[in-house]
């Protein structure tokens, strides 16, 4: 096969495990890390920090409809005045962040996601950006992206995202197939995103990503064939390709999915390993786990440069930083803590209409999670462990300390999966397209399969 790894190995991988955006993972968060806590690591941050840039994320939650498929944090509503309101509480926050962190602090990573983030207006997001610009400083060649719902933009929304200052648009497609868009609520024709595209291309923007899933309901390898036979003749700069996991005692939207309408777990390979191939033959790169570039993209160029890096976002170019998070439900990280705003609006609202910041819950990393974190991270983005590097900046022995887990890559070793040396561990070629499951190894919380029932599969 020409992405590398067998039917064999995905199989036999094809179980539960966390995406590691962050270690630990956000399920490991508690409510004793609150307001308090997140303040003190604020200002133990601000002057240990002061010239490395930030990283900003912004939630947006309000979507006009429910896509059934989805398990993110949203607000179902037609009544698009609730973001003239939303907007004034996200000052409010802003306000108290910066209060405690300083004004002015360079930001080099702007996502805005959601929900639907072009649920607002144009006027409404230029007021959003002036905000962030009133607070921060919006540094000359930074990466600031929004996702983009193709059925609530025209080519002339695009060119106002991009003169607000958005260099980077994702595009939600999931599946170009007109049943089974019809069966997760998400109607969208081909040629309207084709259309948004192009016109992005014409507009100016630095890199397009389009998000596909597979195992949805309905569909079939031959119909997600054609899926990518589209996509491939879309050509956007970078690809993200997900699969589907089916848990509506989770996520109430997909009660509306008929379990009986979803592939089978063969079928759900089937069309992983069909599109392992398909992209390799269109000349995209394999970043890792889910996302493939094209080789000029920047994401491309962060992995053969071993620059890539890893956040709540998912990949990035840009070196490790503290993320502010901005927004209900939002997800941050302040040097060795991470904290999570309140999931609902009515929470939201009354903590800041209080005068607190809305943090609800967190963590502060012990010594071990650090070191931890470090080493899945280098797995995850540099796909390569050096004993040495990580000797030396935790003041460990690493064939002590990590005798379990070295024992256990033996396996992964046989299975052609790892290179193990005296001087490290590398992530070979097929290794790469499974390295959640290499990560997991270090995962000190993921000691029995209870633990790691609560995530989605690898595949």
């Amino acid at each position: 096969m020409s992405h590398a790894i067998s039917d064999e190995l995905l199989k036999r991988y094809d179980v539960p495990g966390p995406r590691y955006t962050s270690y630990p993972t956000a399920d490991r968060f508690v409510e004793a890390f609150g307001e308090l806590e997140y303040i003190q690591a604020l200002q133990q941050r601000r002057t240990a920090s002061l010239g490395s840039p930030l990283s900003l994320y912004v939630h947006i939650p309000f979507c006009d409809s429910v896509c059934y498929y989805c398990a993110c944090n949203k607000v179902i509503t037609k009544h698009h005045e609730r973001g003239a309101e939303y907007l004034r509480y996200l000052e409010r926050e802003v306000a108290l962040q910066v209060e405690h962190f300083g004004s002015g602090r360079n930001v080099s990573q702007l996502h805005l996601g959601g929900g639907t983030p072009t649920f607002l207006s144009d006027d409404e997001l230029r007021q959003l950006m002036a905000m962030m610009r009133r607070y921060f400083n919006l540094v000359a060649g930074g990466e600031f992206s929004v996702e983009v719902d193709p059925r609530t933009v025209t080519p002339e929304r695009l060119q106002a995202l991009f003169d607000m200052g958005f260099n980077r648009l994702s595009f939600g497609v999931q599946d170009f197939d007109p049943m089974v868009q019809k069966a997760v609520h998400r109607v969208q024709p081909a040629e309207q995103v084709f259309d948004l595209v192009a016109a992005s291309r014409r507009i100016g923007f630095e890199s397009i990503n389009v998000d596909l899933i597979y195992g949805l309901p309905l569909q079939t390898t031959e119909s997600f064939a054609r899926t990518l036979a589209q996509v491939s003749e879309l050509r956007p700069d970078r690809i993200a390709l997900y699969g589907y996991a089916h848990l509506p005692e989770r996520f109430k939207p997909q009660r509306r999915i008929h379990a009986a309408e979803l592939p089978s777990g063969s079928q759900k390979l089937a069309m992983l390993s069909m599109s392992l191939d398909a992209m390799s033959q269109a000349g995209y790169v394999y970043v890792g786990m889910d996302h493939f570039a094209l080789p000029n993209d920047a994401l491309a160029v962060a992995k053969r440069q071993g620059r890539l890096h890893r956040n709540f976002q998912g990949y990035s170019t840009q070196p490790d930083c503290d993320l502010i998070a901005l927004g209900v439900s939002a997800i941050g990280r302040i040097g060795a803590t991470y904290s999570q705003n309140a999931k609902t609006l009515e929470a939201y609202y009354d903590a800041l209409d209080q005068g607190r910041l809305p943090i609800v819950r967190g963590l502060a990393l012990s010594r071990d999670d650090i070191l931890r974190r470090t080493v899945i991270m280098a797995l995850m983005c540099q796909g390569e462990l050096l004993f040495e590097s990580i000797e030396l900046g935790h003041l460990i022995q690493f064939s002590r300390y990590f005798a379990r887990e070295l024992e256990i890559l033996r396996d992964f070793e046989e299975e052609g999966m790892v290179r193990l040396s005296e001087t490290g561990v590398e992530v070979t070629e097929s290794g790469w397209y499974l390295v959640r499951a290499i990560a997991m190894v270090f995962d000190k919380n993921l000691q029995t399969d209870l633990d790691r029932a609560r995530f989605s599969k690898i595949i």
